[in-house]
């Protein structure tokens, strides 16, 4: 299984941060070591001092493809979950002004978060899909599909110009702007609409 994620999708996100426009999908990877299921606690690595959560909406590849057109994207998908990319924030920069990988800031054990449930798309219909992250209660980010620069078509075409997609792969479409540390007894709390698809604490 592979994890793919997107950066820099939604525009307030990349103004928030000062990060040009990209023409095209930025593309990264984590490892499965990154998953971090079933509501198991967050917890904080002694390598950052700056942790930033990143909520996003995560697709699940049905089936295995390869070179897809835009057209026929909508094949290859059919459920909706959601997710959390911690970040290693301060390490990120440290990083990036280097012009060096974004693994370590990105990639780390448990940096993934994924709800044990997937929506099926067809309950939405054309409706854009809507999410939240609470945190202790406070919405702190939220997001709307129509906010995407690329589209789910847009981004399992353009994956899988370079990498086989294959049956579970999942892809992290990007989060909007809100983005902010996490700290020791936070809980996070995430939705779909009013449907609560993760709870857990940072420890």
């Amino acid at each position: 299984m592979k994890i793919f994620c997107i950066g820099r999708n939604y525009v307030e996100h990349i103004e928030e941060l000062k990060n040009e426009r990209p023409d095209e999908p930025v593309v990264f990877m984590k490892p499965d070591s990154a998953l971090l299921r079933k509501n198991k606690p967050f917890y904080i690595p002694s390598f950052s001092s700056e942790f930033h959560h990143e909520i996003e909406l995560v697709l699940k590849i049905d089936s295995v493809g390869k070179n897809i057109s835009k057209r026929f994207a909508p094949r290859y998908y059919s459920s909706i979950g959601l997710g959390i990319d911690f970040t290693a924030r301060d390490l990120q920069e440290k990083l990036k002004q280097k012009g060096l990988p974004w693994e370590k800031a990105k990639a780390f054990d448990n940096s993934a978060v994924i709800s044990e449930r997937f929506l099926p798309l067809s309950d939405f219909g054309s409706d854009p899909l809507l999410f939240r992250l609470d945190i202790n209660g406070e919405t702190r980010q939220t997001g709307s599909s129509l906010q995407m620069i690329f589209s789910f078509d847009e981004l399992v075409s353009h994956i899988s110009k370079y990498f086989t997609l294959k049956t579970g792969d999942l892809i992290y479409t990007g989060t909007p702007a809100g983005v902010g540390p996490v700290k020791i007894g936070d809980r996070l709390q995430g939705y779909i609409g009013e449907e609560k698809l993760f709870d857990f604490l940072v420890k």
